[in-house]
């Protein structure tokens, strides 16, 4: 076990080593090991699975139909109405209601061609977001709030999307993150997760009781399983997706890359994390005070 749990609360014998001992990490095949470290990751979304059939399996999934629309707005002005059910955005299939504000999220300000269908026939239209005063980008739609309860197929499936949204969320978030849509005071570190957590509990106990708060924990729990599996597989030193790189050039090369010089390109990559955690806390910490 390790003294101090970053990037992960053990270390297996000989993974920062040449092959040793039969049962070291280093003596293992290239693609064993490969499976190992990518194992992680992996069952981050296995369990980030399971907790979403909890979900899903007792509320059903968020269907997206269209709650109301705002007079003046983009959807008014095309002929968007209450009770249209949004099926893709420029193509891409919308399967949950929330996937149409994460997608005007991440592409801001660009048009879009929407497909909705409305007393079972398929329509087509055109919009561009418009930008509001705080500086988000709307469509000026609400949704219905409806929830879709299925057999167990359905479950299974929209479990699935549930998973893959989170997914599309972190994969989004840092997009935003690399262009320089959102910057560092947007992120959120331990003490802003526990912040988010408390605050979420505090709402749903004022407002629907035990049940809304183990609904509300599973969907921050999914949420935060997710982006970990992500955020694992980055290509970056010391985090699992690095030596993942590392792991197929020994594959494509045939050789091992000097255990030496990965390790140490995975404690600048440490330090480097380390550096920013402490960054995200104390921005964390002063958003409270």
């Amino acid at each position: 076990m390790k003294l101090l749990p970053f990037g992960g609360s053990c270390m297996m014998l000989g993974e920062d080593e040449a092959a040793g001992d039969d049962g070291s990490f280093g003596s293992k095949s290239v693609w064993a090991r490969i499976s190992v470290i990518a194992a992680g990751p992996i069952f981050n979304f296995i369990l980030a699975f399971v907790l979403a059939l909890f979900i899903i399996g007792s509320i059903g999934h968020d269907s997206p139909v269209v709650g109301a629309v705002t007079k003046g707005y983009p959807a008014a002005e095309a002929g968007l109405k209450e009770g249209d059910v949004i099926t893709k955005m420029n193509n891409k299939k919308i399967r949950v209601s929330r996937e149409i504000n994460n997608y005007v999220t991440f592409n801001q300000g660009k048009p879009v061609t929407l497909d909705f269908e409305r007393d079972g026939e398929s329509h087509t239209i055109q919009m561009t977001p418009e930008k509001t005063d705080s500086g988000r980008y709307v469509f000026g739609i609400a949704p219905a709030g409806t929830r879709v309860k299925g057999n167990p197929i359905s479950t299974l499936k929209y479990s699935a999307y549930e998973v893959k949204y989170w997914i599309d969320t972190t994969i989004g978030s840092l997009k935003m993150l690399v262009r320089g849509q959102v910057g560092i005071n947007d992120m959120s570190g331990p003490v802003g997760v526990v912040t988010i957590i408390g605050d979420a509990y505090e709402e749903s106990a004022r407002e629907g009781g035990g049940f809304l708060v183990w609904l509300n924990m599973l969907n921050i729990s999914i949420l935060l399983t997710a982006n970990l599996g992500v955020m694992n597989l980055l290509p970056l030193p010391a985090l699992d997706g690095g030596r993942l790189v590392f792991l197929i050039l020994e594959a494509i090369r045939g050789k091992r890359i000097s255990p030496e010089k990965e390790g140490m390109v995975h404690f600048v990559g440490l330090m480097a994390l380390m550096v920013l955690m402490v960054v995200v806390m104390f921005n964390d910490v002063m958003k409270i005070l």
